[in-house]
């Protein structure tokens, strides 16, 4: 029986130089260790609770279910410290560093959703501020199944991200031709959906549409590429 795949959230986190900020999961890590990703991971259950005035639920405006976005912005914060959030006037918000940290932890850990942060510190996100452009479901012949929704999110003003260093060995920013030419070059590794979504963010600076296309090839590639890690 194909084993059931988790929902999932992947965030491009793009500045106004149009880089992207690619992170490298440790060479310790059982799965996809050492590989280039984008910040993200598993949608968690308190992801998906809306009933909350800190946080835009008029899903009419959204593609996806809103839990995708509320997870974003969640790994987000916890992998390199970006908080989608602004305050009640609109304008950014900057926490002390010593409150991001202890809030980060906290997420990790489990002991507080991300929507009792925004409580806490009087702040609202709206999930607008993430574009969503595409998804990918690795097929049933994989052992490691995951219904990934990918965004687009603009580096918030007066910040700059500070990656967990237990989750990632290092973080840079990159254009996104620069990163495949250095996968080309076999100076870092990345998996075919980081692959996908880079070409995407070139197509999106040439083209102006925002898409991800996935072919079965690709799915196949990413199938080969798990059963051998």
């Amino acid at each position: 029986m194909a084993a059931t795949p988790k929902p999932a959230s992947t965030v491009v986190l793009m500045d106004e130089s149009s880089r992207v900020y690619l992170t490298k999961r440790p060479t310790t890590m059982r799965f996809m260790g050492g590989f280039h990703v984008f910040p993200g991971g598993a949608v968690e259950k308190y992801d998906a609770f809306v009933e909350n005035d800190y946080v835009n639920t008029n899903e009419t405006q959204l593609s996806i279910s809103l839990s995708y976005y509320v997870a974003a912005a969640r790994e987000l914060f916890e992998e390199v410290g970006i908080l989608l959030g602004n305050k009640k006037d609109g304008s950014p918000v900057q926490l002390p560093k010593e409150k991001v940290e202890k809030y980060r932890k906290d997420l990790l850990e489990g002991e507080i959703p991300f929507i009792r942060l925004l409580e806490q510190e009087n702040l609202y996100f709206d999930p607008q501020c993430l574009t969503y452009f595409g998804q990918i479901i690795t097929p049933e012949e994989s052992p490691i199944r995951f219904d990934t929704r990918f965004f687009l999110a603009k580096l918030p003003k007066g910040q700059n991200p500070e990656p967990d260093q237990k989750e990632i060995d290092e973080a840079a920013w990159i254009k996104p031709e620069e990163a495949l030419a250095a996968f080309q070059n076999k100076e870092i590794k990345l998996a075919p959906p980081t692959i996908l979504t880079l070409q995407a963010i070139i197509d999106f600076q040439k083209s102006g549409i925002l898409k991800l296309s996935v072919s079965k090839d690709d799915l196949m590639r990413l199938i080969h590429l798990i059963k051998n890690l």
